[in-house]
């Protein structure tokens, strides 16, 4: 996805591109063909709603960029609501046919297993990166892990967690400020929930993994369910552990657990739910979640999962033109810089493909401002996420800075949406016209 964006967007800017594509030579077990684009899990975009969805949002702006990944989908849309489904194999076989009928693009099937030197380079691997490349990323950036088997941890709305239950504090009120101190949200437990909770935890419905993948997680990273299974205390004693936390809403009262969540973004809108890693399947983890108190009508930003999964640490890697730092002739798009989901990879070719034409030509590329879709997404991966913790995140309102000015007080969650599409909608023509005017 993110390849075939980026190519399409720095041919249709006038300079040439060679894709190169491994497969069909080289294979992975999730792909059938050679085309370019091809969609290996769900055939879902998600939400087309631009004015109450983020994802949908992003579909708005891609489409306003002239996307081949958009307009390609929506030429061949399936009945499926209020979201975009499509019918993958014309899919990718129209995407395949447009990028080689253009005249300034040429496909070479082959591996590439070294980081090039010379020239303009976008990797858009995705997650399932062949070994040999990954293995050159790695030599190059110091990762220690590139691909593995991933656990990650749900994301909460902040606006959706009731703080009549829960409340903010470290444990044993350690940090030097006030807001150290008070740098994680707390949800207590009594005897007789968190036993319910074990109880739902070891019963839900988990993932299973392809006929062949065996799994290799860090000991930082066990699912909640694989702890639970080694005994009914081991959370308690782990991730949920009660001590140095008093509750003020019940200080006399001690917890027998708590679950505590940590802020995830800069701008305090999404807290990730410290040490819950899962591979509960989806309907079951909401369910199981929503057992904790003060999480009873959690919004959730991501819901935990577990899976292969190759990513660099885009926070401490990229700048924000998604330039290797190290290496800047080399950019990365997709899947691999940490988004996660169809369109949020797409968009992120989107934007590599004209960065590296604009460069070529000669007028690098502004920023793209941090209110449009895009720009919240690539601001998160580049610098707003937290490195130490960074997981690969869906494009969300919760990324998106709070918007002033409301009227009558806290505005309502529909029409704080809309805010924000508006804003973006205006932000993203704004950078989208300096940037064609550039071109001309």
């Amino acid at each position: 996805m993110a390849g075939s964006e980026a190519a399409w967007q720095a041919a249709k800017l006038g300079v040439n591109v060679v894709i190169h594509e491994m497969r069909p030579k080289v294979e992975t077990f999730a792909h059938r063909t050679g085309n370019l684009a091809e969609m290996v899990c769900s055939n879902s975009f998600r939400s087309d709603d631009d004015e109450q969805n983020a994802v949908g949002l992003l579909h708005w702006e891609m489409r306003s960029a002239d996307g081949i990944i958009m307009a390609t989908a929506d030429k061949h849309r399936l009945p499926a609501g209020g979201a975009l489904a499509v019918d993958r194999d014309p899919f990718a076989e129209d995407v395949t046919a447009a990028l080689t009928a253009l005249p300034n693009v040429r496909v070479d099937y082959g591996e590439i297993t070294e980081l090039p030197r010379d020239g303009q380079w976008i990797i858009a691997t995705g997650p399932l990166t062949s070994g040999t490349l990954g293995e050159a990323i790695r030599a190059e950036t110091g990762a220690d892990a590139l691909a593995f088997f991933d656990a990650i941890a749900p994301i909460v709305y902040a606006d959706s967690i009731d703080m009549t239950k829960a409340w903010m504090q470290s444990r044993y009120d350690k940090g030097e400020t006030e807001e150290e101190q008070k740098a994680y949200l707390n949800c207590p437990m009594d005897k007789e929930q968190y036993e319910a909770f074990i109880d739902a935890l070891l019963a839900a419905d988990k993932t299973e993994f392809h006929e062949g993948e065996t799994a290799g997680y860090f000991d930082g990273c066990l699912p909640i369910e694989v702890m639970a299974e080694r005994g009914r205390e081991t959370l308690r004693f782990g991730p949920m552990k009660p001590v140095g936390l008093t509750n003020p809403h019940q200080p006399d009262v001690k917890a027998y657990a708590v679950v505590q969540l940590r802020r995830d973004n800069a701008l305090g809108t999404l807290y990730n739910i410290v040490g819950f890693q899962t591979k509960m399947k989806y309907g079951a983890q909401k369910e199981v979640l929503r057992m904790i108190p003060g999480l009873e009508d959690a919004s959730f930003a991501r819901l935990g999962g577990i899976h292969r999964n190759t990513f660099i640490n885009s926070p401490t890697l990229l700048d924000s033109q998604m330039r290797l730092k190290s290496q800047p002739n080399i950019r990365f798009a997709g899947q691999i810089t940490g988004v996660e989901g169809y369109v949020e990879s797409a968009a992120m070719g989107l934007l590599a493909g004209r960065m590296a034409a604009a460069d070529i030509l000669g007028h690098p590329l502004p920023d793209v401002p941090q209110d449009s879709a895009m720009g919240a997404l690539i601001h998160h991966i580049t610098g707003g996420a937290e490195a130490k913790t960074f997981q690969p995140m869906n494009v969300n309102f919760g990324l998106f800075r709070p918007v002033d000015g409301l009227k009558g007080g806290r505005r309502g969650r529909k029409d704080r949406y809309k805010a924000y599409t508006d804003r973006a909608k205006e932000a993203w023509q704004e950078w989208l016209g300096a940037s064609r005017s550039d071109a001309a």
